[in-house]
């Protein structure tokens, strides 16, 4: 019953929803690995600031999935993993301490 439960809401094995799957998508494919303001975040999902800044970002750092640099967020290796892609080499330059 919780499979299905998390299934009907499109929850995958980390435990990302559809709106988490969109942001870390964003960040790894539109923007490649480069960092990208909360407000540019907010626009390309449609989503408010605030529910990203508040809900999706705390959980996708927490997991390791996204970082928050100076610059901006930016999907980490593990995240570009999890998508099943291959972080550009940049984004590995920066991030390899995290």
């Amino acid at each position: 019953v919780a499979k299905a439960a998390l299934e009907l809401f499109e929850v995958d094995d980390f435990g990302l929803d559809r709106l988490d799957r969109d942001v870390l998508t964003l960040l790894c494919t539109q923007f490649a690995g480069r960092a990208v303001g909360l407000a540019t975040i907010a626009v390309a999902v449609g989503e408010e600031q605030d529910t990203i800044e508040a809900v999706v970002e705390p959980f996708l750092v927490r997991i390791g999935l996204i970082a928050r640099t100076a610059r901006g967020r930016q999907a980490t290796e593990l995240g570009f993993k999890h998508l099943g892609q291959t972080p550009p080499t940049t984004v590995l330059d920066g991030l390899l301490d995290l």
